[in-house]
């Protein structure tokens, strides 16, 4: 049994090694040092003992704790009150959260998260390198490679770059983990068709897990592979079977994927459509170094990179010893199966450079690719080197014949002397630290090449006694290339770095109300940490918000009438103008900032270290009854009437598409219930009145009255909902739908 299991329970030994310091010291695999050393008022708390902040490892993994965390924690806490997590009420002053795809609402192993949040996140960080490795050893253990050789491929694919420098987004890997276990269906279903029910489930997972392109490039492999293999014996059951496998979970997917679409149609995601044109976009051509030494141009955790704009982004290896295996499988007879996916693999480096057909979707603006970043292909590069690493070390194993290994070495040994050559005469016309740290990193990569050099050839010279422990020797020095570059890079933190509490947090979570915060600095309670505390921020950071919203607080930071792209937001939507006529109606009753703004008519009311609170006392009120209604013909003059100097947000409000509606501006009104999804308005008037709720206007939310009789939901004053109310004592319910 064991002997069966064997590489089962190896990838499990591995994972406990990998993550010991989680298993065995409870620091956390998530950059919660970033928190406490970067940011206020986190470092406020240490201030005494860290003037500068708490030493955090690597600036770089801050999204994890910025974006995915925060945000399936608000999915969680809803799904465990029984409520579709709709909208995240907390950033961009409100915001859908479901439909930002990201949070992953529908994931099957979300189920982990019944367990405390912070361990079940960890726990869900462990698995992607498990289940990933496990599923790529059985995709190929059916494929006829050996069970080493299938370890080998799976645990190069669980720790390549791609999974090391993603390890800690989570829904990014989880995404991608799936790929070898839709491959194995595919090929399972050709012989039985029960395995339709574990490619739906594949499928709709890597779907469900909450990364767009990581899913897209997986459908296309999985496509690509289906065809492969259909057109070998050209089965109509199979065709039959892969067709209602898709239909069925295009069906499935169908919650998830329609809400997400009319997200992405209503965003600023496709406004600054020239970012393709930034160096870095694709793979810089000099980043193919990193194929060979991954740190070539430094580490971000060690504060001396220097390549080309985001490591993490452009990061290609798979090890030393891998990449012999891969050069080994290529020459001489090869599987068909090795053919196909180095097809894959050139196909992925095509489009993740900078070459002519790279370019094409970008100059013909072609959606969803147009403004997807093609180095996310290092993800299908990876996969498919594991693959073929794989195959090398089967073809390996098996032959008799060691030309072709002698090939893959003197290959891999000419790229090393070449780059020796151009190091000493710095061709690449480096500065002195740069060249320093080049050469420097140079040193383990080679050092490993030579000690693996030596092996390969000790087994082409030994007996067959001694072959497998040479071949355990590789795979070993494979699993400590690939551990020493993962913990390099990768964090693990203390729990109570994570999201501590504190003073500031605390004042704000007992007088926010229905009311919003902003900050002045970046450096302070950056966007969507507010979700942790529930208090709501006009900030926010996402590569999905709303396009109204990027006009609007585009228009404030200019200081006047001009909503036109590019927004120069870069996902994080910040406030810099202090506005008070905007910031009243968007509800910001406090405001968090370093320097003073008592010239400007705040109010300081707490400070705790360097964080000072002030106050708004002239906030308009979360919902209100206008006594004048300005009509405009399309937005630009909506936001023309707001910039005009006779105009009273507290009193008047600009609408599209409503006339002839005459008000008294008289009444009571007050919000008698608020959460994410529903918010009741009760209200008194003796006529006819139009009323404002200054929560952000977005096609799914509905209104009713209280005998159900549904309301048309205005857009108004650009961003906020408003309705006609009918006089008499009523109550209005504002509520969200999924579609």
């Amino acid at each position: 049994m064991i002997k069966k299991f064997w590489p089962i329970l190896g990838f499990i030994f591995i994972l406990f090694i990998f993550f010991w310091q989680f298993f065995f010291k409870g620091l956390l695999p998530i950059a919660s040092d970033t928190i406490v050393g970067l940011y206020h008022p986190y470092r406020d708390i240490y201030s005494k003992d860290y003037p500068n902040g708490i030493p955090f490892k690597n600036f770089l993994i801050t999204d994890p704790v910025r974006q995915q965390y925060p945000w399936k924690k608000l999915s969680i806490d809803s799904i465990k009150k029984i409520e579709l997590p709709l909208w995240n009420q907390y950033s961009f002053s409100g915001t859908p959260n479901l439909a930002n795809f990201q949070s992953g609402v529908f994931y099957p192993l979300n189920i982990i998260f019944l367990l405390p949040y912070s361990f079940s996140w960890s726990l869900f960080i462990v698995l992607e390198p498990l289940l990933a490795g496990i599923f790529m050893y059985l995709f190929l253990k059916n494929l006829k490679l050996v069970n080493l050789a299938s370890f080998f491929g799976g645990f190069v694919f669980a720790f390549s770059s791609f999974f090391v420098t993603w390890l800690e987004w989570g829904n990014i890997l989880h995404t991608a983990l799936w790929l070898p276990l839709i491959l194995l269906s595919l090929d399972k279903l050709r012989k039985s068709r029960i395995w339709i029910f574990v490619l739906i489930f594949s499928l709709s997972s890597s779907f469900f897990a909450g990364h767009l392109q990581a899913f897209f490039y997986s459908f296309l492999v999985s496509l690509f592979y289906f065809l492969f293999r259909y057109f070998e014996k050209k089965e109509l059951r199979f065709l039959f079977l892969f067709s209602v496998s898709s239909a069925l979970s295009f069906l499935l997917i169908l919650p998830q994927l329609l809400p997400t679409i009319k997200f992405i149609g209503l965003s600023a995601r496709s406004s600054d459509l020239l970012i393709w044109q930034q160096e870095g976009w694709f793979i810089p051509w000099q980043h193919l170094l990193q194929i060979l030494i991954p740190d070539f141009f430094g580490n971000p955790s060690t504060l001396n990179y220097w390549g080309v704009w985001n490591y993490g982004e452009l990061s290609i290896y798979i090890g030393i010893v891998p990449l012999i295996f891969v050069l080994y499988s290529v020459l001489g007879r090869k599987e068909k199966e090795v053919i196909f996916f180095a097809i894959i693999l050139v196909l992925a480096f095509v489009f993740s450079l900078p070459t002519f057909f790279a370019k094409i979707p970008y100059q013909l603006d072609i959606p969803f690719l147009s403004t997807s970043q093609p180095t996310r292909l290092i993800y299908l590069i990876d996969f498919s080197l594991a693959v073929l690493a794989g195959f090398g070390l089967n073809k390996f194993i098996k032959s008799n014949s060691y030309k072709n290994i002698l090939v893959s070495l003197l290959v891999l040994g000419g790229f090393f002397a070449l780059i020796i050559f151009l190091l000493l005469l710095n061709t690449f016309s480096l500065n002195t630290s740069n060249l320093e740290v080049a050469k420097r990193n140079f040193v383990f990569p080679f050092a490993i090449f030579i000690v693996t050099s030596i092996l390969l050839l000790l087994k082409i010279k030994t007996n067959k006694s001694l072959t497998y422990l040479l071949l355990s020797g590789l795979v070993i020095i494979t699993i400590f290339d690939l551990f020493r570059f993962s913990w390099k890079f990768n964090t693990f933190s203390k729990q109570e770095y994570l999201f501590p509490k504190t003073q500031t947090t605390s004042y704000l979570e007992k007088n926010i109300g229905n009311f919003r915060i902003a900050t002045t600095d970046p450096r302070i309670y950056p966007p969507n940490f507010s979700i942790i505390d529930e208090i709501s921020s006009v900030e926010g950071y996402d590569p999905l918000f709303l396009k109204s919203y990027a006009e609007f607080i585009s228009a404030i930071n200019r200081n006047k009438p001009n909503i036109n792209p590019p927004f120069g937001f870069n996902r994080i939507v910040r406030i810099e103008n202090l506005n008070p006529r905007f910031l009243n109606l968007l509800g910001v009753k406090y405001i968090l900032s370093f320097s003073d703004l008592t010239s400007l008519g705040y109010e300081r009311v707490f400070q705790e270290g360097q964080t000072k609170i002030f106050e708004n006392k002239n906030v308009i009120p979360k919902v209100f009854i206008a006594k004048k209604i300005l009509s405009a013909k399309d937005k630009q003059q909506v936001i023309n009437m707001m910039f005009e100097n006779s105009f009273e947000p507290r009193t008047e409000v600009v609408v599209q598409d409503l006339t002839n509606l005459e008000i008294k501006g008289k009444g009571e009104v007050q919000v008698k219930s608020y959460n994410s999804n529903k918010v009741e308005v009760s209200i008194q008037t003796s006529s006819e009145e139009f009323m404002v709720l200054t929560d952000i206007f977005y096609p799914t939310w509905k209104a009713k009255l209280q005998n159900g009789k549904e309301l048309k939901i205005y857009q108004s004053d650009y961003l906020f909902r408003g309705v006609v109310v009918p006089p008499g004592k009523n109550v209005i319910t504002f509520y969200n739908a999924l579609l």
